[in-house]
C-alpha cells in the first residue's frame, strides 16, 4: 500500500499520500487479499474463544441482498472481538443443495440432449462434482469482495470427506438408538423433481381457485343419508375413504357411523366423527383422502382408514376408470363435469383464492403423496431442544423471537430425512437378499452383494451438523474442545425452525447435552424502502453486487447494518447507499486534513487540553460505552448510528472546524495530538463496520515506516477503544454545547435571510460575561463574521446564550421580508402561550392529567416565553424601514 510521509506531525502540515478521493474500487481487492496472505483471518492460540459458522450458501447460489446483510453482521461481530483480543474463527463453506444442483446439472444435460438416466447414477454424480469444481461456489468470491473475514483454511463443504464421515456416524448412532425408522407417510411431494421435499423447500402463494360443493351418499336431494361436502380438488375424491363430522354436530349425529355412497366410484365410505372438523367452516363435513391430504392421512389414522393413491409420482390419475391416465389438472374438470352430469353438483362452482404449495425450486405445485420414507423420531430431540433455550444455556435475541422457537420445537412432527435423489448423502442402510436390513458405520462395510438404499438424505440433515462437524466432529479435535459450543449463531428468522431447531437437536444429541451454540442472534429479512418484501415480480430486487461496484463493500455494509434493529426487518434504498458512500468520503476527507494538518497519534497525550479538546474527547468515552452496549446486545442499527453521528456531527463538523483555530496558534501541537487520538479510536470503532475505509485511512494516520504504533501494522488487529470515566468532562461538554446552539441560531438567521454560507458579515459581539467569550476565535471563524470596522452599524440583533451578536447586514438581508419571518413566528409564540397558559389554568386539566404531562406543558410555555423575548429583541434589533 501506499506509505505515509515520515514528515506527518512535525510541522504545521505535512505531505500526505492518500489521493484527494476515496475511490473503493483502488483499495478493497488489495486489502482483502493482503488481510489473507497475512493469516489476519486464521485464530491465534492465545486470548479466549469466540466462534461463528457460517450459516452454507448453497453451492448455486450468489450474493443476494439476504446474504449481505447476514453476513455483514458476523463479520461485524467477529472483527471486534479479534480486536478485543479473542482467537477468532469464523468458519467458511457451503451447501450441496441436493435438489437445486441436480436441477442445475440436468438442465446442462438437456442442452446436450441427455438425462441423468442417460448417464446412469455413478457417472451423473461425477458430473456433478465436475460442474462444483468449475461453477459451484462463486458466492465464496463474493463474500471476499463484501469484506468477509472468514478462515479460509477451515473452507469446508457439506458433502466433503471429513463431513460424509460425521453423516455416517450420527446416521448409524441414531439408527441404532432407534430414532431412525422407515414408514409409509404422507409427505411433500414434487411431480417434476420427483423427490420429497422439506417445508423449506414448499413455497406457499394465494392463487385463484374454485370451490365445488358437492352432494355425497343419496342422489336425492330430499334424502336423509345425503352430504354436501366442498373441495377445490375435485380429483382427490377418487380417493376418498370417508367423510368426516365434528362430534358434537348434532346436524349429522344420525349419520355417524354409517356409509354413504362415493359418487362416480361406486364405493361407499364411512361417515366418522373426528375434532379436527370445524363445524363453523362450510357445511361442517369434510371428505377424507389420507393418500393426499396431511391433515386427512393424520384423520386416517385415528379411525383406520385405508390410504387409498389415485395418482402416481408424476401427478397422474391411476384410479381405474374413465380418468385414468389424466394429469390432475385434466382430470379436475373432467370430474367436475361427470359430477354436474350426475346432478351431484350442489352450487355452482365459484372463485375461491387459497394457499397452494409450490416446489421452491422448479415453481411446480406440490402434491401431498403416502410414500415410503426415512424419517427421525423427534419427540425427545425437540423436547431437549426446548429445554436448552427454558433452561438458559442457549439465548434467543431477541427474546420475544424465543415464543416463535417453542411453537416449533413443542409441536414438531417426525422428520422426513429421505430424498429421491442422486446427489447428495447416499443412506447408509443396506438391504439383504431375504430383507435383512443393516446400518454399518462409517469405518464399516456393508455385507457383500446386499444393496445399498438408492435415497440420499435431506439437505438439512448434513447442515444440521455443521457447528461441530466444521470442527472435527467426530474426532476429539482440538478445535471441537475449544471452539464448540460456538458463541453465536447469526441468522434470519424465517429458518429459525428448518435449520436452527435441527442443529439444536443434533448438536445437543451428539455432543452429549452440549449446546451448538450460546446465543441465536436473529435478525429480519432485506425489504425495499417502502416494506414491500424483494421479488423480481415486483421488480424490486437489488444486487449487492451492483452497490458494490457503485458505491463500495464500506457503503454496501454500513446501508444495511444501519437498519438491522433485532428481529426486524430492514428497508434499503439506493439513495441510502450514496449516503453511506458520502459518509465514508466525510471520513476520508476529515482524516486526510488531519495529516495534513500534522496529526499523529504518538507519544502521550497532553496534560493541558483545550476546552474544545476536553469536549471531543469526553464525548469519544460516551460515544465508546454507548457502542460496546449496542453492540453487546446485537442492535447494530444504534451503534451505527451513535457512529454516524458521532462522526459527521460532532468531530467533522464541529471540532474539526473548531480545531483549525487551534492549529493556527501556540495550542497546534496539543491539537495534533488530540485531533490524531479522536481519529484513531474513530476508526477502530467503525472498522468491523466499515473495514476497508477505516484500514487505508488507519494505517496512514497510525503507521509510518520508522514507528509503528503498538497496534501494529494494521488496524485488523489494533485493539478495540476502551472507555476511560477519567476522561469524561461534562462542564466542557456543557460549554461546547452552548457555543453549538449559539452557532446553530446565528446560521438559522443568515439562512433565512439568504446569506451565503460563505459570505463574511461584520458583527459585534457582546458577552456580558459569558465564558463563550475565550472561544470568539472559534465562534467568529464558524460563523464568517469579521470584526466591525469603521463606520459598523448594526442592522440585526440575536440574543442567544447570554450573548448578543450584533451584526452588519446592510445591503445584505431584506429587512421587511425579516420583520415578517419574525413577527409570525411572534405571533405563533403567543398562541403557544395562550393555548398552553389556558389549559395549565384548568383545574379540571390539572386534576386529571399525569404529572408528566403537567411537566411537559410547563415546559411548552417556558420555552414560548423564551421565543418571544427572543423574538421581541430581535424585532426591535431591526433598523427601520
Amino acid at each position: 500500500m501506499t506509505q505515509p510521509s515520515t514528515q506527518r506531525g512535525q510541522g504545521a502540515a505535512a505531505d500526505v499520500d492518500l489521493p484527494t478521493q476515496y475511490r473503493p474500487a483502488d483499495v478493497e481487492g488489495r486489502l482483502y487479499d493482503r488481510w489473507v496472505s497475512a493469516g489476519l483471518f486464521t485464530a491465534g492460540q492465545d486470548g479466549p474463544p469466540f466462534s461463528i459458522v457460517i450459516p452454507p450458501p448453497n453451492v448455486t447460489g450468489s450474493l443476494h441482498m439476504g446474504h449481505a446483510l447476514d453476513h455483514s453482521i458476523q463479520d461485524t461481530l467477529v472483527r471486534r472481538r479479534r480486536m478485543q483480543g479473542h482467537a477468532t474463527v469464523w468458519v467458511p463453506g457451503m451447501d450441496h443443495a441436493g435438489i437445486a444442483t441436480q436441477n442445475v446439472v440436468e438442465r446442462e444435460l438437456a442442452k446436450e440432449g441427455l438425462s441423468r438416466h442417460d448417464l446412469g447414477r455413478e457417472a451423473f454424480v461425477e458430473r456433478v462434482w465436475q460442474w462444483k469444481a468449475e461453477s459451484g461456489g462463486r458466492i465464496l468470491g463474493q463474500m471476499r469482495r463484501l469484506g468477509d473475514g472468514v478462515d479460509w483454511t477451515r473452507e469446508a463443504f457439506t458433502m466433503d470427506d471429513d463431513r460424509a464421515r460425521a453423516v455416517r456416524t450420527i446416521f448409524k448412532r441414531l439408527f441404532d438408538d432407534g430414532l431412525i425408522h422407515r414408514a409409509e407417510r404422507i409427505i411433500n411431494w414434487c411431480p417434476r423433481c420427483l423427490t420429497a421435499l422439506s417445508d423449506i423447500e414448499v413455497e406457499h402463494e394465494d392463487v385463484d381457485g374454485e370451490l365445488v360443493s358437492i352432494r355425497y351418499g343419496s342422489d336425492d336431494q330430499e334424502g336423509d343419508d345425503a352430504i354436501v361436502v366442498a373441495t377445490t380438488r375435485a380429483e382427490t375424491m377418487l380417493g376418498d375413504a370417508a367423510v368426516a363430522v365434528h362430534p358434537g354436530d348434532p346436524r349429522y349425529a344420525h349419520m355417524v357411523g354409517r356409509e354413504i355412497e362415493l359418487p362416480l366410484t361406486g364405493r361407499r365410505i364411512p361417515v366418522v366423527a373426528d375434532e379436527h372438523v370445524d363445524p363453523e367452516f362450510g357445511t361442517g363435513a369434510v371428505k377424507v383422502t389420507p393418500a393426499h391430504d396431511p391433515n386427512d392421512f393424520e384423520i386416517g389414522r385415528r379411525h383406520a382408514l385405508a390410504s387409498l393413491p389415485v395418482m402416481d409420482e408424476r401427478g397422474v390419475v391411476t384410479a381405474s376408470g374413465p380418468f385414468e391416465g389424466l394429469d390432475r389438472f385434466e382430470a379436475r374438470p373432467a370430474v367436475v363435469a361427470a359430477l354436474r352430469e350426475q346432478g351431484r353438483i350442489v352450487k355452482e362452482v365459484r372463485p375461491y383464492k387459497h394457499s397452494v404449495g409450490h416446489c421452491q425450486r422448479c415453481a411446480t405445485v406440490v402434491e401431498p403423496r403416502v410414500s415410503l420414507q426415512w424419517f427421525v423420531k423427534v419427540e425427545s430431540l425437540a423436547r431437549e431442544a426446548g429445554d436448552a433455550v427454558r433452561d438458559g444455556r442457549v439465548k434467543i435475541h431477541p427474546p420475544e423471537m424465543a415464543a416463535r422457537y417453542f411453537e416449533w420445537v413443542d409441536n414438531m412432527h417426525d422428520w422426513c430425512i429421505s430424498r429421491q435423489l442422486w446427489w447428495g448423502h447416499r443412506i447408509p442402510v443396506w438391504y439383504g437378499p431375504d430383507g435383512e436390513v443393516v446400518c454399518p458405520g462409517p469405518d464399516e462395510e456393508p455385507p457383500a452383494g446386499w444393496t445399498q438404499d438408492t435415497d440420499v438424505l435431506d439437505t438439512w440433515f448434513s447442515s444440521a451438523l455443521w457447528p461441530f462437524s466444521t470442527l472435527g466432529w467426530p474426532d476429539e479435535t482440538d478445535d471441537l474442545k475449544r471452539f464448540y459450543p460456538t458463541s453465536v449463531l447469526v441468522t434470519g428468522y424465517d429458518i429459525l425452525f428448518f435449520w436452527v431447531a435441527r442443529m439444536m437437536m443434533f448438536g445437543l444429541y451428539a455432543m452429549d447435552g452440549v449446546q451448538p451454540f450460546d446465543t441465536i442472534a436473529l435478525h429480519g429479512m432485506v425489504r425495499d424502502q417502502y416494506g414491500k418484501k424483494m421479488s423480481k415480480s415486483f421488480g424490486n430486487v437489488i444486487d449487492p453486487l451492483d452497490w458494490i461496484d457503485e458505491y463500495g463493500a464500506d457503503a454496501t455494509r454500513f446501508t444495511l447494518l444501519r437498519g438491522a434493529n433485532p428481529g426486524g426487518d430492514v428497508p434499503v434504498a439506493e439513495q441510502w447507499a450514496q449516503g453511506s458512500r458520502n459518509f465514508c468520503n466525510k471520513l476520508w476527507n476529515a482524516t486526510r486534513f488531519a495529516l495534513i494538518n500534522g496529526a499523529h497519534v504518538r507519544g502521550e497525550m497532553p496534560e493541558k487540553v483545550t476546552t474544545v479538546d476536553a469536549w471531543v474527547l469526553s464525548r469519544l468515552q460516551t460515544v465508546i460505552a454507548e457502542v460496546d452496549v449496542h453492540l453487546e446486545s446485537y442492535d447494530f442499527a444504534k451503534a451505527c448510528e451513535a457512529l454516524y453521528h458521532f462522526a459527521w456531527d460532532e468531530v467533522c463538523d464541529w471540532y474539526v472546524e473548531l480545531a483549525k483555530v487551534q492549529l493556527a496558534d501556540d495550542r497546534a501541537e496539543a491539537t495534533r495530538r488530540v485531533l490524531g487520538e479522536v481519529l484513531d479510536k474513530l476508526l477502530r470503532l467503525l472498522h468491523p463496520v466499515i473495514p476497508f475505509v477505516t484500514e487505508e485511512l488507519w494505517t496512514a494516520l497510525c503507521m509510518t515506516p520508522s514507528e509503528p504504533t503498538s497496534g501494529g501494522e494494521t488496524i485488523v488487529t489494533a485493539p478495540w477503544p476502551s472507555a476511560e470515566p477519567g476522561r469524561a468532562d461534562k462542564d466542557a461538554e456543557a460549554l461546547v454545547e452552548s457555543l453549538q446552539r449559539l452557532v446553530t441560531e446565528v446560521r438559522r438567521f443568515r439562512a433565512d435571510q439568504g446569506l451565503k454560507p460563505g459570505q463574511k458579515v461584520a458583527a459585534a459581539l457582546e458577552w456580558s460575561g459569558s465564558p463563550l467569550a475565550a472561544h470568539e476565535e472559534g465562534v467568529r471563524a464558524l460563523l464568517r463574521l469579521t470584526e466591525p470596522g469603521e463606520g459598523f452599524a448594526a442592522t440585526a440583533s440575536l440574543p442567544v446564550e447570554d450573548v448578543v451578536v450584533r451584526l452588519d447586514t446592510a445591503g445584505a438581508i431584506d429587512v421587511a421580508a425579516e420583520r415578517r419571518r419574525l413577527e409570525k413566528d411572534l405571533a405563533a409564540a403567543r398562541k403557544e402561550v395562550e393555548q398552553v397558559g389556558r389549559k395549565l389554568g384548568n383545574e379540571a386539566f390539572m386534576a386529571k392529567a399525569p404529572e408528566a404531562v403537567v411537566a411537559k406543558n410547563r415546559d411548552r410555555l417556558a420555552q414560548a416565553e423564551a421565543d418571544i423575548r427572543r423574538l421581541e429583541s430581535q424585532l426591535t434589533a431591526l433598523p427601520a424601514g
